[in-house]
């Protein structure tokens, strides 16, 4: 076991391994880290913890966190804040002297200012070699420009979502997870582009959310969408369902009538029902007709 604490660096971002040597650390302290990019000023994102190795092999070997923030530290990273926004201006300009189809997100300066990040977006490669030049004789220091995609240019911008609550991403949401459409049809949701899209064009982050609930309901019941089930209407075949609320509605296979029904008032019909399959018709003959196979 490994004793280590999590360092965040922005808000709602990544929380990265380290450990606390023989500091006294609690949450929400600022720290001093060394990183893969330079020194970094974060803050503790949860204390002194005990790790098992194998869960953070990926990380190992662990660096040890320098000191803690000082007043000195808080009040350089307010400079380096103000100077960052000099940079932005800066290299926006140079952008539109170059003539560059890219959008400019951020700048961002090491703790130690041994180096100065530009995040930006677009819609290709970008030959940003000149431009790299340019900033590297206006500032003095190492520059480095960074393509990232639509989601992280939301976590980075910020906004309002549209059930009116801050962006997840930019809120709590620390890493990315895969979200695709299925998730949306098994939670009977509209698959309307407009209403399962966030402010990134991408889906929904919060389909994520609720959907080991709903798979775990669909187990425990056993009926599905498409499920084919007995009730006091004939058989049907179900095209809507919603376990929270206990109903789902079943469309009759012989007339087509929809009609709702508690879900314990359904019975699921087996695949190996044989009235599930339509038997070959006989011919004139009294042979059974060929049928080619699919």
């Amino acid at each position: 076991m490994l004793k280590v604490v999590g360092v965040r660096f922005k808000t709602a971002g990544k929380i990265y391994y380290f450990s606390p040597g023989s500091l006294d650390l609690a949450a929400e302290d600022f720290v001093i880290v060394e990183t893969v990019r330079g020194v970094e000023m974060g803050q503790i994102a949860f204390g002194v913890r005990e790790i098992c190795e194998q869960r953070i092999a990926a990380f190992q070997p662990l660096k040890e966190i320098k000191r803690k923030a000082s007043a000195a530290d808080h009040e350089h990273q307010q400079i380096l804040r103000q100077k960052e926004r000099e940079a932005y201006l800066v290299c926006l300009e140079k952008i539109k002297q170059h003539d560059l189809g890219m959008k400019l997100l951020d700048a961002e300066y090491t703790f130690d200012a041994a180096k100065l990040i530009f995040q930006f977006t677009a819609e290709g490669r970008i030959d940003f070699r000149e431009l790299v030049r340019d900033l590297a004789s206006v500032f003095r220091t190492r520059i480095e420009l960074r393509q990232v995609g639509v989601r992280d240019e939301a976590k980075l911008i910020g906004g309002i979502g549209g059930c009116g609550r801050e962006l997840c991403c930019c809120s709590f949401l620390g890493d990315f997870h895969p979200v695709s459409i299925k998730m949306a049809r098994d939670q009977n949701l509209s698959l309307n582009p407009t209403k399962i899209s966030g402010v990134c064009g991408r889906l929904l982050c919060c389909l994520n959310y609720e959907l080991e609930d709903y798979n775990s309901a669909n187990q425990t019941v056993g009926i599905e969408m498409g499920s084919i089930v007995d009730c006091d209407a004939g058989r049907g075949k179900v095209i809507y369902l919603n376990n929270r609320r206990n109903i789902a509605r079943v469309k009759n296979l012989a007339s087509g009538e929809i009609v709702e029904f508690p879900l314990n008032e359904l019975l699921l019909v087996a695949e190996e029902d044989p009235d599930l399959v339509s038997a070959p018709e006989e011919s004139s003959t009294g042979e059974t007709p060929f049928v080619s196979e699919p």
